[in-house]
């Protein structure tokens, strides 16, 4: 396939005018071809810059997100994610949900072989919280000892 062809797809990639969307429902992972789909490698993605509201009080969380991950046909665009991540700016969510939404958002966008996304968010009251939710998840839940 033709690099303008792969390329044609991307809408923010070249975009300077490009407006980040207002929440994680509007904002979209784009995607494009693997370029070694028959080799296991790893791609990693971090941020300093990540930033979501408390659901109870509005206050901003602050986070470090990283994104580890091995794709399978598709591979995550880094502006793409950049906008996405930034979407969260004005969302109201618990920092647990926050993480799982973003790694249930990435594997949607992509079906990578295996993700990990971990949000290491900025102590508040004294207590800092670091989240980390894989795909796939295989471990088995236990119940009541059963």
């Amino acid at each position: 396939m033709a690099k303008t062809k792969r390329a044609g797809r991307l809408t923010l990639l070249g975009r300077s005018a490009a407006r980040l969307p207002a929440s994680p429902a509007e904002a979209r992972l784009e995607t494009f071809p693997n370029p070694a789909p028959r080799r296991n490698y790893r791609i990693h993605f971090e941020t300093d810059d990540f930033t979501s509201l408390c659901p109870v009080t509005g206050q901003p969380d602050f986070a470090r997100i990283d994104i580890d991950y091995v794709p399978d046909r598709l591979c995550v665009e880094s502006k793409s994610l950049k906008f996405y991540l930034a979407s969260y700016h004005n969302e109201r969510a618990f920092n647990e949900a926050v993480t799982n939404r973003i790694l249930d958002d990435f594997v949607n966008a992509c079906a990578p072989r295996e993700a990990i996304v971990t949000a290491q968010f900025s102590a508040r009251g004294g207590i800092a919280l670091t989240v980390r939710a894989e795909y796939p998840d295989n471990r088995e839940v236990v119940v009541d000892g059963r």
